[in-house]
């Protein structure tokens, strides 16, 4: 018995790592220990908790809402398991995509077509940013703070931020992509942004130096949810959310490897560190499809609550 748990853990990547996972319909946050799947505790979240980022100890959950607009992000400790406040960012509405950069949170706001930075410190927003683009999605931040790109559904476009001569002043490039860009990933090495489209069916590559797509893949999803780049930078990771299915893609050839049924509605998608397995949200089934990335067969599934979605990694 003792030698098959350790071999379990070995397996699940145990270490000290924990997987945070919100659940849209149930407004929570589960934290699970990954390698027993088993959920050690659950958080209440404002309603609709769509993304999650985390700074290691904290976590921030944009409270998109569901019948009603969110105006709020949840902030917890991990660690004691508990929501510490409720942050109220009116009038911003629809807080969606998180990340946290340099001890803050950035996070858009959908209805306001724009960006804004939590500060924990002072637990205030102490920055706000226009895209003037409309559904103002997801968001990432370059390592060094100098971009940030966001997702524009309604727009067909990504938006990159550069930080200008004084700090305070960013410059705009809109790039535009393909029908509905929602999922965004900037690759490892920071030279390109990958877009998946979630009505055409297509990929956008955008090279970050020239500003510009510099190529495209007809992938053929029904409605592409989120993308993600295996940490080695060799493959492409899509969820298609009508489909039931994962798409995986060569990175470097540009083209499909297989597509994998996971189950009703697959939305978010979240790869280990070490690059050995990826965490898919099947919102439509309530669990967590386990994708071992070098057989790229589903090898488990974790059960955390209703409407999983979002999630973040801790270790």
């Amino acid at each position: 018995m003792k030698l098959a748990c350790a071999l379990l853990a070995l397996s699940m990547g145990a270490s000290a790592a924990t997987l945070l996972v919100l659940n849209k319909e149930d407004a929570t946050m589960a934290i699970v220990d990954p390698a027993s799947g088993k959920v050690l505790g659950t958080v209440a979240t404002g309603a609709g908790p769509h993304e999650v980022a985390t700074d290691g100890k904290l976590a921030f959950v944009g409270n998109y809402g569901a019948q009603t607009p969110g105006n709020t992000i949840s902030v917890i400790d991990i660690a004691a398991k508990k929501e510490l406040h409720r942050v109220d960012v009116s009038p911003l509405q629809r807080p969606h995509g998180v990340f946290v950069h340099d001890g803050k949170a950035y996070f858009t706001a959908e209805t306001n077509r724009l960006i804004a930075r939590y500060d924990p410190a002072s637990n205030k927003i102490d920055w706000m940013m226009g895209t003037g683009l409309i559904t103002t999605h997801m968001v990432m931040v370059t390592r060094d703070g100098n971009k940030i790109f966001t997702s524009n559904i309604g727009s067909d476009a990504i938006a990159m931020f550069e930080r200008g001569q004084n700090p305070a002043n960013w410059n705009l490039t809109v790039i535009p992509v393909g029908k509905g860009p929602e999922a965004i990933e900037v690759s490892p090495d920071g030279k390109e942004i990958w877009t998946a489209h979630s009505r055409d069916g297509g990929v956008s590559i955008i090279d970050v130096a020239a500003k510009k797509v510099v190529g495209t893949i007809d992938v053929h999803t029904k409605r592409s949810n989120r993308l993600k780049i295996t940490p080695d930078g060799k493959h492409v990771l899509i969820s298609d959310l009508d489909a039931g299915e994962v798409v995986v893609l060569d990175r470097n050839l540009r083209k499909e490897i297989k597509r994998i049924p996971v189950g009703k509605a697959p939305e978010g998608i979240l790869i280990v560190p070490d690059g050995s397995r990826a965490y898919i949200a099947v919102n439509g089934d309530n669990f967590l499809a386990v994708l071992d990335l070098k057989t790229l067969q589903v090898t488990g599934k974790v059960q955390t609550g209703r409407g999983p979605d979002g999630m973040a990694w801790v270790q």
